[in-house]
Parts: C-alpha cells; sequence; structure tokens
C-alpha cells in the first residue's frame, strides 16, 4: 500500500504557503440566488469546513450575465455579487486556509430560459451540442444553436475576466483560477470542431490559442501573475469536443503562458492523453493535477503522483462532498464517509453542510 505521506508535506512557491498538498477541486453546488447570482449565505460554513485543504478552488463563477450555465450559479461581475462573496475567504483565512475563486464561462453549455432576455447562448462559432440536454430552471431541455462571438465581443469577454479577477481580489480571495477546461467557452475556442472561425481567432493553432491566451495576460496584467492560476482538460470529450491533437494544442499553450509565471497551472486528466505527465517537464510552477473518471479519485495514486514529480498538488473533487475533514481523515486512516448521493446541485443545507467532521461522529 502506497504511503499518503507525499500528500502531507507542506508546499511554497511564489504567493501560495500551504500547508498539505491537497487541494478541493472547483465543484458547482447550485446554491445562490438564482436571480441575482449572490452566493449562499451558507457558502462561508460550506468552505471554512473544508478549509483543511492546502488550497481550495471555489465553484465557477461566471464572469459576465451571459456566461451563466444554469440554475443557482453564482456570479462576480456585480457589486453584490462581489460583496455576497466576501465571507467565504474570510471564513477559509480564519482557519489558516488558501481559496482561489474560479472564473467561469460557460459558452455554448447554456440556455436562453438561463440567460437574461431570453438570450442565445454565445460560443467561438455556431456549433450546436446534439442529442443531449441542458438543466434549466423549467428542467431538461434540448441545446440550441449558440450564436458565435464578434470580434467586439470577444474583446470584452477577456475584459470581463479581467474585471471579475479585479473583484476576486477585493472579496477577499488569495487569487483566481481561470476555467479552461471541460469543454465551457475557453476550451470552445481550443478544440477544432467547436471552433470553425477564419478571423484571428481560429482557422490555426495560433488563432485557436489567441483568446485563451489573451484572457491569462489579461488577468495577470488586472491582478498579478502569482494571484492567477489557469484550469486546462486536455483531450476532454465532454460536451462534445474534439481536439484532433490535444499534444500539439497544450504544449504550445503551455509554452506560452509559462514564461508568465502564473500561481499554478491546473491540470484535469480525462482521455488517451496523459497530459499530466507530457506537460509537467514545460512547466515550471506549481502544477496541481486532477483526475476525472467514473468513481472519485485515489488518494494513493494522487500520492504516487505527487512523489515522482509528476504534480506538487492533487486535487480532490467528489471525496470533499460527504468528507468536510477529508485531509485529517486521509491522515489519521479514518474510514471516508460514502459519496453523496444527495443534495449535490442545489437546494439548501442538506447535502452541503450537514456532512459531520470524523471527529463529530466518533464522539
Amino acid at each position: 500500500m502506497t504511503s499518503l505521506a507525499p500528500l502531507f508535506r507542506p508546499h511554497r512557491s511564489r504567493r501560495l504557503d500551504l500547508r498539505n498538498r491537497i487541494a478541493m477541486a472547483p465543484m458547482t453546488r447550485g446554491r445562490a440566488d438564482d436571480a441575482t447570482g449572490v452566493p449562499s449565505p451558507l457558502a462561508p460554513t460550506y468552505y471554512r469546513q473544508r478549509a483543511g485543504a492546502g488550497l481550495l478552488i471555489t465553484e465557477g463563477a461566471y464572469v459576465n450575465p451571459l456566461a451563466k450555465g444554469g440554475p443557482g450559479i453564482p456570479g462576480i461581475h456585480t457589486d453584490a455579487q462581489t460583496d455576497g462573496w466576501r465571507a467565504v475567504p474570510e471564513a477559509v483565512h480564519a482557519e489558516g486556509g488558501t481559496i482561489f475563486a474560479q472564473l467561469w464561462h460557460v459558452g455554448r453549455m447554456s440556455h436562453p430560459r438561463v440567460l437574461p432576455d431570453g438570450e442565445l447562448p454565445v460560443a467561438p462559432s455556431a456549433v450546436r451540442i446534439d442529442g443531449a440536454s441542458i438543466f434549466t430552471q423549467d428542467g431538461w431541455v434540448d441545446h440550441v444553436t449558440p450564436r458565435a462571438l464578434t470580434a467586439d465581443e470577444i474583446d470584452q469577454t477577456v475584459r470581463d475576466f479581467a474585471r471579475a479577477a479585479e473583484n476576486a481580489v477585493a472579496a477577499g480571495f488569495d487569487g483566481v483560477e481561470i476555467h479552461g477546461a471541460n469543454g465551457y467557452l475557453i476550451q470552445q475556442f481550443l478544440a477544432d470542431n467547436t471552433n470553425r472561425r477564419t478571423d484571428g481567432y481560429g482557422g490555426s493553432l495560433q488563432g485557436r490559442l489567441r483568446f485563451p491566451i489573451e484572457i491569462v495576460e489579461a488577468v495577470v496584467g488586472a491582478i498579478g501573475a502569482d494571484r492567477v492560476a489557469l484550469r486546462i482538460s486536455p483531450d476532454n470529450d465532454e460536451n462534445q469536443l474534439a481536439e484532433a491533437d490535444p499534444q500539439e494544442t497544450y504544449r504550445a499553450l503551455v509554452d506560452a503562458i509559462d514564461p508568465l509565471g502564473l500561481a499554478y497551472l491546473h491540470i484535469l486528466e480525462r482521455g488517451r492523453y496523459r497530459a499530466i505527465e507530457d506537460l509537467r517537464p514545460r512547466w515550471s510552477g506549481t502544477l496541481v493535477a486532477n483526475h476525472n473518471g467514473p468513481t472519485p479519485s485515489d488518494p494513493q495514486a494522487a500520492a504516487r503522483l505527487i512523489e515522482a514529480g509528476h504534480a506538487d498538488l492533487f486535487a480532490f473533487g467528489r471525496l470533499f462532498l460527504s468528507n468536510p475533514d477529508l485531509p485529517a481523515r486521509l491522515a489519521s486512516g479514518t474510514p471516508l464517509a460514502p459519496a453523496a448521493t444527495h443534495g449535490v446541485y442545489g437546494g439548501g443545507a442538506d447535502g452541503y453542510v450537514d456532512y459531520p467532521a470524523a471527529e463529530v461522529v466518533a464522539a
């Protein structure tokens, strides 16, 4: 049996000063006020309960009104949303934790029933997701064909990411993670089948890389590189994306952003391409690894990855839902609670902040 000791070594790099190598992955919970995008009043409790992780990454927060992907998703582009987030980093910091806010634009993964005034979702190109449905306030409905962003709208979206990053820092977060993974807008620009543009934002590898790089550079310019991270998921076919040559694409992307000196690169590995091991030598900073499979990530596999030098941190997702004190349980060998089966998306306290710590159960 592999020792879990590598998970509990401190990690220090640039702005990061982390007590252990365990990160909590960003996970949508759907509990914000749907009309305003203001986070739930329970959010500070939820994140405080999980502050034993070296690094916490929030659920995705949408950066402008057209970036929202479903009911109960929080935003971070208005004053009210920003104010609503303030208690979250405050609660985590009180427990000695570090927390980054994830900045999110879903692109075509939305619906007129979700967006203001019934607007169409936006994307690099007007390519629809076929044979699948999306959850809205009115239940599950078929996807619609998005409209292609204009060049001016792309410029504005880049500025929106930068402004959202400024809001996150104003709210007290230690930094931001740009969501460039899981088939959402940034990855839609990277993927061959969703980016059919013939202008400077498509038509070639350099064209497909332009939008992600511009966002990273704009956010770095707004809040400083040591507060900025990027999440990617090479060779990820979620949400009907297809990347013809993920190795070429992501090697080029990593080579372009590595000199900027970001806080970390978060690689979600899903697919045949061994992205973590392939990209590690090209990335000079902190690397956070994450596996997205049919079952929750294996802590022993995570420890082996860190011990081998392929990653500096490992992000756990689903295990944190029903095990708010996951690092303490792993350190002590305490059995993990069964995986969450209720209240994952939407609702109130039930399935959100009502999972007890192991020490509470033992008492």
